[in-house]
């Protein structure tokens, strides 16, 4: 009885042992034993063990698997089959918990949840595979996360586009040129073209801006053209540089800039996939921010009511093998923007607007031109004798001609042997080459136009010179009031106009000198030292005193237009001698914004004191005047034959451009400056 008792005993212990494995330590707390015997002593002290040992539950582990020796084989299959029903049940539920989360995690990236808002699901996803595998017995899975989803994709391109996109910021430019061109390669694997040959765009970002403003409503599309010229059913095609691009899921929105502006492109794997199965695919692995793609498609307006083009189909028409700069740390530096100009237009909308801006100024001045009569004819560039302005030249030598020559430091002395041949109004708008210092006002290589009209004279080329400008002011603004930095100009016509000796006057009240009397040049000296005026001391005609004060103390001043009138015959030496004004002549220089505009004069026709003054500059010259002309006898000889009364006219395109664009630098509105050298 004692012997039966004792293997009673030890068959519920060994069941309780096993149970404790498997269940939480809570249900062993609670747990019942059932005994055939309540006297036994032994019974009762392990049973006390057992209580101190469910919270250890590795330890429980070793115990059954010792325990286990006490079954007979028809208990250890009867123990098995509940465990494998219990665990069954965990398993599929589980499972169904594993599949229903994958589900929702599919519909959120669909539906374009952002990384952020995904984690939280991924996790969960984690912790319930993680638990599957310790059910199933699979630590290896357990304590190794699945592969990612991903990852069974027949096809990698997206996902190597999205790592070249997040590790773009730490790879070289080397890195980053070759896998662009590895996409360039792929397209041509692909059979696709990455540099095409033509493309037709039949409408551009501003003209759709206009077309579309005020019309259609958030989330409605333009289906049948009803607000464009365009035929129902027949596509807008647009064409342009990738600026950014955003992907979601099954759905891509980018930036597209043109010439005139931004459009937004939407592109839906579904919709792309009608035509072509891969072209969302191959969209997503091909493009980066700075290729060049056309789109066709319909417009629409999104949910957020942005103008879009929802895209049926792509084409890749230029692959950048180079990425664009950062938006916010990239070409800022001025230098930079200078030297890579090309970056400097496709990332600064306002700079392409200056240059759009110069272009309109130079049209608007040939057409007046033009207009009144005016012929343009080139001149060369190549001189042997530089003249018609006091300026260091550039020295160049053509070799099979054995010459020396200089570049062109002016236009005006070939025109007027135009003149003389019988052109009564004739200009040309070009390239004027200065050896001289830089600044934000001066470049070596500049634009000016020169004009020169028979039977005029300097009055008639002021009402002239306000005509062009306020034209060519019109071209690019509505108003005449303009504003430069912190200025704001008034191009309203007459402009004021004042002698040199006038303006002088209103800074030294007390110059008021004889240019023609030598005797009056050290009085003339003191009075512009004692007003703050540098270096006078070497200056060797009161007309030379009188046009420095002009320049240090007047011109910075100006800042309205202004026509500054009658110049000293000293700085002026092809102008024709004032008719009322001994030692002055007919000359005006137009200011604004405290810098020269542009310069005119009554021209000289009297060959002989055109010599007198030619020959006049040779001697500075040979004193060491790097600015002195020579003279130019070929000139003189066309000059002889005979020029009509001409007025003649010369202005700063440069300089007219920074004022009507409000450029602070001549850098800005030249569109390739002259630079250093970049040593680094």
């Amino acid at each position: 009885m004692k012997a039966s008792t004792a293997r009673r005993q030890r068959r519920i212990m060994a069941s309780t042992f096993l149970l404790a494995a498997l269940r939480p330590a809570s249900r062993i707390a609670a747990f019942s034993f059932s005994r055939t015997s309540s006297s036994s002593s032994s019974y009762a002290a392990q049973r006390s063990r057992i209580a101190s040992q469910t919270t250890h539950l590795p330890e429980l582990l070793t115990i059954r698997t010792t325990s286990s020796r006490l079954f007979s084989t028809t208990e250890k299959s009867a123990a098995a089959d509940t465990q494998s029903s219990e665990g069954d049940n965990d398993v599929s539920s589980v499972e169904a918990q594993i599949a229903a989360k994958g589900n929702e995690i599919r519909s959120l990236k669909d539906n374009g949840i952002t990384k952020p808002e995904l984690t939280p699901h991924i996790e969960e996803l984690l912790a319930l595979k993680a638990k599957l595998a310790e059910l199933t017995g699979d630590t290896a899975a357990a304590a190794t996360p699945p592969p990612p989803k991903k990852q069974k994709k027949k096809n990698p391109t997206p996902k190597k586009n999205n790592n070249a996109k997040k590790d773009e910021s730490t790879m070289s430019i080397s890195e980053l040129r070759d896998s662009r061109l590895g996409k360039a390669n792929a397209m041509r694997d692909a059979g696709a073209e990455p540099y095409a040959y033509v493309y037709d765009p039949n409408r551009t970002a501003s003209q759709l801006t206009r077309e579309y403003e005020g019309k259609l409503e958030p989330g409605e599309e333009d289906v049948n053209n009803e607000h464009t010229t365009l035929e129902s059913g027949e596509e807008i095609a647009v064409a342009g540089r990738i600026m950014a691009r955003r992907v979601f899921g099954k759905l891509a929105f980018f930036s597209l800039q043109d010439e005139t502006g931004m459009i937004q492109l939407q592109f839906d794997k579904k919709r792309l996939g009608e035509r072509d199965a891969d072209s969302f695919k191959n969209l997503k692995a091909w493009t980066d921010s700075g290729d060049i793609i056309g789109a066709k498609g319909t417009i629409r307006r999104t949910d957020k009511g942005e103008l879009t083009l929802y895209a049926k189909e792509w084409t890749m028409l230029t692959k950048s093998a180079l990425p664009l700069p950062d938006k916010w740390h990239g070409l800022t530096d001025i230098s930079k923007r200078y030297r890579n100009r090309h970056l400097d237009l496709i990332v600064n909308p306002p700079v392409r607007d200056t240059f759009y801006k110069r272009a309109k100024i130079t049209s608007s001045l040939r057409r007046q031109l033009d207009d009144k009569g005016f012929l343009e004819i080139e001149t060369p560039v190549l001189h042997t004798q530089p003249g018609g302005a006091e300026a260091k030249p550039f020295e160049t030598y053509h070799n099979s001609m054995d010459m020396d020559l200089t570049l062109r430091i002016a236009t005006e002395l070939h025109l007027k042997r135009l003149i003389i041949g019988g052109f009564p109004r004739v200009y040309e708008l070009g390239r004027i080459f200065r050896n001289e210092g830089i600044s934000t006002r001066h470049n070596p290589e500049f634009t000016s136009v020169e004009l020169y009209q028979a039977y005029a004279d300097y009055d008639d080329m002021m009402d002239l010179t306000e005509e062009l400008v306020c034209g060519m002011n019109n071209e690019v603004s509505d108003s005449t009031t303009i504003p430069y930095g912190e200025h704001t100009i008034s191009l309203e016509r007459p402009w004021r106009r004042v002698t040199m000796h006038d303006i002088v006057k209103e800074e030294i009240p007390d110059f008021d000198f004889d240019l023609n009397d030598p005797s009056t040049l050290d009085a003339a000296k003191a009075a512009a030292t004692a007003a703050g005026v540098p270096d006078v001391q070497k200056l060797t005609t009161v007309g030379y005193v009188l046009n420095t004060c002009f320049e240090e103390l007047c011109e910075p001043k100006l800042i309205q237009p202004t026509f500054v009138i009658d110049y000293p015959v000293e700085v002026s030496p092809l102008s024709k001698p004032h008719r009322s004004k001994a030692g002055m002549v007919e000359r005006f220089e137009l200011f604004a914004t405290g810098r020269e505009m542009a310069n005119s004069f009554s021209e000289l026709t009297d060959p002989v004191d055109q010599r007198e003054r030619f020959e006049a500059q040779a001697a500075k010259k040979e004193a060491g005047d790097e600015e002195a002309c020579g003279v130019d006898e070929e000139f003189l000889s066309a000059l002889e034959q005979g020029m009509p009364p001409t007025g003649g006219l010369g202005i700063g395109i440069d300089r007219l451009v920074m004022l009507l664009t409000d450029s602070p630098s001549i850098r800005d509105v030249i569109a390739f400056p002259l630079l250093k050298p970049d040593l680094q």
